[in-house]
């Protein structure tokens, strides 16, 4: 995929025309579309990914992840093993380290707090997609 052709793709995704992408980004109005042919200077590229939200490497087509800190589904199968184990540890006292070290009884608290608030985000995202309708407040 070229670049014009990512930055078409995120702009559409973003619900933006290329027309809006230039403007946003304070550039002359057929500035993208000039890069099908020469190579983008830096701050102009660095200025369309910043009004995209997407990293330059990905426009560039060096990567496929919009941002370098987007988890591949490696690193979110692995924290999910890890949550896993988190919380058998909260749950026996047992072998809930954290780089090697042994948690401390504050430690585990903070983690169960935290655990119990994602669930009960989840649980009332839950109720608002699942409830019927005439049963909402």
């Amino acid at each position: 995929m070229t670049l014009l052709e990512r930055i078409k793709k995120i702009s559409k995704k973003r619900g933006y025309n290329l027309t809006k992408v230039n403007s946003m980004a304070n550039l002359g109005t057929n500035t993208i579309y000039s890069w099908k042919t020469k190579e983008p200077n830096y701050n102009n590229l660095k200025a369309v990914a910043d009004v995209l939200g997407v990293s330059t490497d990905y426009l560039l087509g060096k990567t496929d992840k919009e941002n370098y800190y987007d988890l591949s589904n490696t690193e979110k199968k692995d924290l999910a093993v890890e949550a896993e184990k988190i919380i058998e540890g909260i749950e026996n006292g047992d072998n809930l380290n954290f780089y090697g070290e042994p948690a401390t009884q504050e430690q585990k608290d903070r983690l169960l707090i935290a655990i119990k608030t994602a669930m009960e985000m989840n649980k009332q995202e839950a109720k608002k997609k699942f409830t019927r309708k005439d049963y909402r407040n």
